[in-house]
């Protein structure tokens, strides 16, 4: 069936009955209220200088915390099914740290919003860091108490929960590279956070089964992989790249297993572990903004999409010819979201849980930010033809509702719907916000 939206002159197709369509954040980067919670390994970072480009940190962001009211508002007045927002640990270690949530929870409740809280999202205690981070397996038991604590109180109101966040950024940028929090340059002596990570995800899965959750999935992100030319050296390093940020994390989730040779790069029991990580899932969350283009290393740091990739890596990141970027550098294209859609139905089978669209967007400036409609516009699109190629897609969700600290970037890249003012802390709903009201409006 196809219907035609109102604000543009374009059909649009429709999706299955049931979809569910939403919008993301993260508590780092919007919540504010920082003397309201322990320090996380991100305010550890951003108070180093030159960790952060324009040298901000996410001590207010947009407040989020103290403006709830208004922010859920917003959603109501988009129109999503649901919000997928995180949970702060360091928040939540106080002694009324799950008030906040508790009140959030009740307030999209009542607006007809549906919760969907991510339980991790790189914001780790400083308390576990310094007892060893996620290099540490006893930090993935700890989590696993946390999620606990958190189903407990709000399981009675939420019903689809996601465990961790990119881990697979979170072990490249935050361990191996530096560029984020916590900052260590481990370089291939980073795999124990990324194998920590997903039995934390593991473990957390066990606890909210306990908790009675029966709609329980990750956020993962992924995107394909295309080599610089088929040259062998270009063919092998996108393969190992490809590993790396795709299989690693995806194959002991849901096969149990780790692509061959990582396996014994892994501390502890090994095969015990991956029994726990690959706990059955309702849903598998994929995180998705753009494709990339790896070749061979080039021998000198590239400069890439905000980051430096080191020389010594057995690969180099690649600009993609001919293609629209966003402010970011990021290229546009959104037929990748199909391919790499289509690729894991093929490759994972029945092994594959229905998928949900947990992440997609782009950074501009703006209000009349036509750019991000075309981005999201195509995306849409693209994801459609996901689900004509036989893809169970459930749900879709923007990055983001509205603008914020956007890591290492600060305040400079702008992914939201809603524009914020960083000094008055205005919200003003750009272009792209009533252009995805329509959307939803036009899917009903």
């Amino acid at each position: 069936m196809i219907r035609r939206m109102a604000t543009q002159d374009r059909a649009i197709p429709q999706f299955p009955a049931g979809f569910l369509w939403g919008v993301s954040t993260s508590a780092h980067q919007i919540e504010g209220a920082v003397d309201l919670r322990e320090p996380s390994v991100w305010d550890a970072f951003t108070a180093e200088p030159g960790r952060v480009k324009d040298g901000s940190t996410a001590a207010v962001a947009c407040d989020h915390y103290h403006r709830r009211r208004e922010d859920v508002d917003l959603l109501a007045g988009l129109g999503v099914d649901a919000y997928r927002f995180s949970i702060s640990w360091p928040r939540v270690r106080t002694d009324k740290g799950l008030d906040f949530y508790d009140r959030l929870v009740d307030d999209l409740v009542a607006a007809g919003v549906r919760p969907v809280p991510t339980l991790f999202h790189w914001d780790l205690p400083v308390f576990f860091e310094e007892k060893g981070g996620w290099l540490a397996r006893d930090t993935a038991s700890a989590f696993a108490e946390y999620v606990s604590a958190v189903a407990d109180r709000l399981g009675d109101r939420v019903k689809k929960w996601i465990t961790v966040n990119e881990p697979a950024e979170h072990t490249l940028f935050g361990h191996a590279l530096g560029a984020h929090a916590p900052g260590k340059q481990l370089m291939f002596d980073a795999l124990p956070a990324a194998h920590h990570q997903l039995l934390g995800h593991g473990l957390a899965v066990q606890a909210l089964r306990a908790a009675g959750a029966s709609d329980i999935g990750i956020a993962n992100s992924h995107g394909p992989t295309w080599p610089a030319s088929q040259d062998q050296p270009d063919l092998e390093a996108a393969d190992f790249y490809d590993l790396l940020l795709n299989r690693l994390f995806a194959d002991p989730v849901l096969l149990g297993e780790y692509p061959s040779g990582l396996g014994d790069l892994m501390p502890g029991d090994v095969a015990a572990d991956l029994k726990v990580i690959s706990e059955p899932l309702d849903f598998y969350g994929v995180n998705f903004y753009a494709p990339t283009r790896v070749g061979a290393p080039q021998g000198e740091d590239i400069e890439f999409g905000g980051l430096t990739i080191p020389a010594e890596l057995p690969f180099s990141v690649q600009e993609i010819a001919g293609v629209p970027v966003t402010d970011f550098g990021w290229p546009v294209v959104p037929e990748a979201l199909t391919e790499v859609l289509t690729a894991f139905h093929e490759r994972y089978g029945d092994r594959l849980p229905p998928v949900v669209i947990t992440e997609n967007g782009c950074s501009y400036d703006g209000l009349d930010d036509r750019a991000r409609i075309a981005y999201l516009d195509g995306h849409v699109r693209a994801l459609h033809k996901a689900v004509e190629a036989g893809v169970d897609v459930r749900g879709y969700f923007v990055w983001s509702l509205m603008d914020n600290f956007e890591w290492a970037e600060g305040y400079a890249q702008r992914f939201g719907l809603v524009h914020v003012d960083f000094d008055s802390l205005v919200r003003t709903p750009k272009a792209s916000y009533a252009w995805y009201r329509d959307l939803l409006r036009d899917q009903r």
